[in-house]
């Protein structure tokens, strides 16, 4: 590109037709891809991959934006930079959303066969994969798509098999019949974190189970009803004296009629309810547990859908909660149930089809998590451990490592990752293997698949060529540098990353892990469907463009927070892109042609000019500092101060002095000024605002093809101190004799009479080193500037900083006029803050009235008080 700017900027700014036009340039000159090789120092960010299940939302938006800040900012201090893109086939979430679409035709995954379900699944996957890209691009996002991976790619699903090989050689994989979660929607298992537990109104039902001999009952409670048909036995404590005589004998278990045993187990809480417990190791995970340690039979009483199967009796058929409307009333009957007492309590939905979770006896596959957790562990308690930003988050993540169970990892379904397990058909010898058997004819593979979680834990490696253990790019990137994720996958996504990249690679996944919040609306409720408050970030783009919206979710909250959506807060942001596009404008207007090379800032500087470069290396400082620690909110306040307020509001004003000046060498050291510190500020927001800051530098001399590739600026040193001194004075003053023009309607095109009072000979210097600015901006007939000056009669008067100032009235207003509408005012404000405190001091308001009423009330009161002593002050100074 041409180091001689374009001043031809539109007098508007049109985000919409900037940012089309410079992400497809950024892509095809291959700016965001990695160099892969050469002395810089690499910096690795993988891309928590979406769910190939529909659009992105708000929180992908500002996971990616934080992402995309970090990794816009190591590229321009020189890093080889890679963020990898990809996305994540989302086993039971697509099949659901696949096999919906099949309903809609009129037929089922079964009516097709696997084969062809596949194909279906991969045709929705390619479909939402475009999606998903056209959004990532209306983002700005800089991701490396020659590196681009899908959980369900063949490099990928290599290093699942050997993931799932190593494991099962080393025996931290294995098959085994256990109590499960089961959704009976989807039809498959579970694991812990994929439920979610609801509060539900239930009951506790309370029954009555014979003794077999005939010789008095045993009384048991259940919330679950129509389980008690697989009940093998009764628990009791064996120190309970009420039932240490009944250990070893039985009971009658009704409407089935089978003898079960009362046994002994610690387990049973002899102060909870009746003391007794009974037991259905086939549906209830502690029951199981009790029923290995009695060796209990495991009777099965519905099956996969949720239906009561041949062991249920008469209710062979019937949904489980039909089922328990029937048991219940026939217990009633028989006089086995006595009592329904109310009961709320915890119940597990599926969190992917929200159907009511049942705990369910079956074979699956597991990982044993003892081992791995234990590495975890360890790995947190050295110097290179994982850093949780913010650091309360490691204590989440240990608490769950440290009380884990065993990891349920096979899933009913057909999309996935098969799992490498075959069993052969006449001996049933089960053969896991990279690789098919030697006479496949002769074995059958196991038709579960993994959970999507098993790929997603090996992200930070797989897509970086493990497990070839050469591969360049997994000996240059790994481990990764950063991770940005949401707390509410810590347990799901974050921890299992963590153990299976210790275990796998002897390493840390990634050096930091910065998690964020929830975004919500602007109330603070989640955002859902049922609630329609739900934002779709490419309707906000399409309003405000890309830039607003990045700004508004990088700045609006701290690390760990979440975030409340205000459509008000994005508006606020694509103000203040056209305050950049305004004041660029007017710079490059006002820059006369001047070439990069002609770029000179060591001239002889002005106040204003020593100032703002000293301002802008404080920002360079500050914005670097709070990049590191993740502190993006302190950033953007950084960024947004010194360019609304410290160049827009000031420096460009204080610019025209020497521009509209006859001095050439000034105007020269000016233009430089405004070149030098534009194109440094568009740097320092690039990553933040990535469009509008290209288009600007474009426009800007400069030296280079893109804005991204450019060097992050560090600070000149061609400040001082003094300047920020001086300026913080002279723009007190200005503000002063600004707030009291207004105060007394005097138009700044009024000249006035402005004394300034000096404290010391040092504080006249200042004043007399910045005349001219006060010539300008104060606009007065007459400045006086000196030590001892007394006061004029009738005058408004400020004390400052190390300086008095005063203005005198006369020929300003109608002293007497002005003194009576003062007198009105205060006389108003007497009566509001007598009147509200009367209703303060009223405690039938106080005690009844809602709480924000009261403070409202309250913030009234300090209001009215505070105006009338403003008003009160300027009547004395108005009448001495």
């Amino acid at each position: 590109m041409s180091s001689q700017q374009n001043v031809t900027m539109p007098s508007k700014y049109d985000p919409q037709a900037t940012e089309a036009k410079w992400y497809s340039y950024w892509v095809e000159n291959k700016f965001f891809e990695a160099e892969g090789e050469g002395a810089k120092t690499p910096y690795t960010v993988v891309i928590p991959p979406p769910n190939v299940t529909g659009r992105l939302h708000l929180g992908h938006a500002w996971d990616t934006t934080l992402q995309d800040i970090l990794i816009r900012t190591k590229r321009m201090q020189g890093y080889d930079a890679l963020w990898l893109p990809g996305m994540d086939h989302a086993g039971i979430a697509t099949q659901a959303k696949v096999e919906g679409k099949l309903k809609e035709e009129g037929i089922s995954r079964h009516d097709l066969g696997r084969e062809a379900f596949l194909e279906k699944s991969w045709e929705w996957k390619e479909e939402y994969a475009s999606f998903i890209r056209d959004q990532w691009a209306k983002m700005g996002l800089s991701l490396d798509y020659s590196r681009e991976r899908f959980t369900l790619d063949s490099g990928l699903s290599d290093a699942v098999r050997e993931v799932f090989v190593r494991m099962y050689e080393e025996g931290l994989i294995y098959r085994g019949e256990y109590i499960i979660n089961w959704d009976p929607s989807t039809q498959t298992a579970l694991s812990d974190i994929e439920v979610v537990y609801e509060e539900v109104k239930g009951a506790f039902y309370h029954m009555r189970y014979p003794m077999a001999d005939g010789d008095g009952a045993i009384e048991v409670a259940t919330t679950r009803p129509e389980t008690m048909l697989g009940d093998t036995a009764v628990a009791v404590h064996p120190d309970d004296d009420r039932y240490r005589h009944l250990i070893g004998r039985t009971v009658k278990l009704p409407i089935v009629g089978r003898e079960i045993p009362v046994v002994a187990d610690d387990y049973v809480d002899m102060d909870f309810g009746s003391g007794a417990v009974k037991i259905t190791p086939a549906h209830d995970p502690n029951d199981f547990e009790i029923g290995t340690r009695h060796d209990l039979e495991r009777v099965l009483v519905m099956d996969e859908s949720g239906t009561m199967n041949s062991s249920a009796a008469h209710y062979e058929g019937m949904d489980r909660f039909d089922c328990r409307k029937a048991i219940v009333k026939d217990l009633q009957e028989e006089g086995i149930l006595f009592d329904i007492e109310d009961h709320e309590h915890s119940v597990g939905h599926s969190e992917r089809s929200g159907a009511v979770v049942e705990p369910y006896l079956s074979t699956q596959w597991f990982v044993k998590m003892g081992p791995l957790a234990e590495q975890a562990i360890e790995l947190q308690q050295q110097e290179n451990k994982v850093h949780f930003v913010p650091d309360r988050f490691e204590k989440t993540y240990m608490h769950w490592i440290e009380n884990i169970r065993d990891w349920c990892i096979s899933r009913q379904l057909w999309w996935g990752h098969r799992i490498p397990a075959w069993y052969h058909k006449e001996t049933g010898e089960l053969y896991v293997g990279r690789g098919e058997p030697e006479d496949p004819e002769n074995w059958e593979q196991d038709e579960d698949v993994l959970d999507t979680w098993f790929s997603s834990a090996l992200w930070p490696f797989s897509t970086l060529g493990w497990p070839e253990e050469e591969a360049e790019d997994f000996q240059r990137y790994y481990p990764t540098d950063a991770l940005v994720t949401g707390y509410d996958i810590i347990y799901f996504w974050v921890a299992r990353m963590i153990f299976q990249g210790r275990h796998f690679t002897e390493e840390r996944p990634f050096k930091d892990v910065l998690i964020h919040g929830l975004v919500r609306d602007a109330e603070g409720r989640k955002m859902s469907k049922s609630l329609g408050n739900g934002v779709d970030p490419m309707d906000v783009i399409d309003r405000y463009g890309a830039d607003a919206l990045r700004f508004f979710l990088s700045t609006g909250t701290t690390p760990g927070n979440d975030l409340r959506f205000h459509w008000e807060k994005v508006e606020a942001n694509w103000n203040f892109g056209n305050k950049i596009w305004n004041a660029s404008r007017f710079a490059l207007m006002n820059m006369d042609g001047i070439t990069y090379e002609e770029i000179d800032i060591s001239g002889q500087k002005t106040i204003a000019d020593e100032w703002i470069l000293t301002r802008l290396d404080d920002t360079i400082e500050h914005v670097t500092k709070y990049i590191d620690a993740y502190e993006f909110g302190e950033v953007g306040r950084a960024l947004y101060n010194f360019i609304w307020d410290d160049f827009c509001d000031w420096y460009i004003e204080m610019a025209k002095l020497p521009l509209n000046g006859e001095d050439d060498a000034a105007k020269h050291t000016t233009r430089s000024i405004l070149a030098y510190v534009l194109d440094r500020t568009m740097r320092l927001l690039h990553p933040f605002m990535p469009f509008i800051t290209e288009e600007v530098w474009q426009h800007l001399p400069h030296e280079g093809e893109t804005i991204t590739r450019a060097p992050w600026p560090k600070p000149s040193g061609q400040g001082s101190r003094t300047s920020v001194e001086d300026m913080q004075l002279l723009q007190e003053i200005i503000r002063s004799v600004r707030n009291t023009r207004a105060e007394l309607n005097v138009p700044m095109s009024r000249e006035i009479t402005l004394f300034l009072n000096a404290g010391s000979s040092a504080v006249e210097a200042q004043l007399l080193r910045g005349q001219s600015y006060l010539d300008k901006f104060c606009n007065p007939s007459e400045l006086r500037i000196g030590t001892g000056l007394e006061a004029p009669e009738k005058s408004m008067s400020s004390v400052l900083s190390g300086v008095e100032l005063y203005m005198p009235l006369e020929g300003l207003l109608d002293l007497d006029a002005e003194i009576k509408r003062l007198e009105d005012e205060k006389k108003r404000l007497d009566g509001e803050v007598t009147r509200v405190q009367k209703k303060l001091a009223n405690e039938g308001f106080t005690a009844k009235a809602p709480a924000h009423v009261v403070e409202e009330e309250r913030e009234k009161e300090r209001d009215y008080t505070e105006q009338r002593e403003k008003v009160s002050a300027r009547l004395e100074e108005l009448k001495n």
